[in-house]
């Protein structure tokens, strides 16, 4: 039995792309939905592979075709998931992990309010600030301007963390996939039989990472980005 809808959403630079790719290898029958986007190519990546690259035009048509789950304008670029990416991943008897931004989410929570909806953020908007300019510096595009304009509308996707169930604080990855590995593993285990427990260590990792009642980790981290400036 399959049919879970995870959203996973992080404020750019987060290393939401590494945990993903984690996930991918530690959890079985469940797939990658693949968004549109009409922003170029970043590095390595390739059409079909991260996303699939269109132009704005196209994406316009399938806005009205009524082709997407959810969309939103991000930094000047469309992004957004493909209605049929869930119904292909039900059909074949698997969950649906989207890797999506704030907006596009909570678009998705409110048409689906059983989404397993997770937040992942750094420790501390220093730590950001560093992650973006290392990933910048690789692309050899650092430009001062968006990097505190990142960092600005990471503060402001922080405010929306209320909405998501989980949280995750992702500065030892390790222990940010074992978090990760063990939401979707709990909240599978309660999917396909409620009457059954998940494994307790899942479990009680799962309940750490509630943004209902934030452990002190998880807690640190959202005051460094309440308190501090980058």
């Amino acid at each position: 039995m399959a049919g879970i809808l995870f959203i996973i959403s992080a404020p750019s630079g987060s290393g939401k792309s590494t945990l993903v790719s984690q996930l991918l290898t530690l959890v079985e029958r469940i797939d990658f939905s693949i968004s549109y986007t009409t922003r170029a190519p970043r590095g390595s990546e390739l059409d079909g592979r991260e996303y699939h690259f269109t132009t704005r035009e196209q994406f316009e048509r399938m806005i009205a075709a009524g082709d997407f789950l959810e969309w939103a304008e991000v930094f000047g670029n469309f992004y957004g998931t493909a209605v049929s990416a869930l119904d292909q991943a039900r059909e074949h008897g698997r969950d649906l992990l989207l890797d999506i931004d704030v907006q596009g989410a909570l678009q998705v929570m409110k048409k689906l309010p059983a989404a397993v909806s997770i937040f992942i953020l750094p420790p501390s908007p220093q730590v950001l600030e560093m992650r973006l300019r290392n990933r910048s510096q690789a692309e050899h595009m650092t430009i001062e301007s968006v990097i505190e304009r990142r960092l600005t509308e990471a503060r402001e996707e922080l405010k929306q963390l209320h909405h998501y169930r989980y949280a995750i604080v992702n500065d030892i990855l390790d222990q940010a996939a074992t978090e990760l590995r063990a939401i979707v593993l709990s909240e599978r285990a309660t999917f396909e039989c409620p009457e059954a427990s998940a494994d307790a260590v899942d479990a009680v990792i799962a309940d750490t990472c509630l943004t209902s009642s934030p452990f002190p980790r998880l807690q640190a981290a959202l005051d460094n980005f309440t308190n501090n400036h980058a």
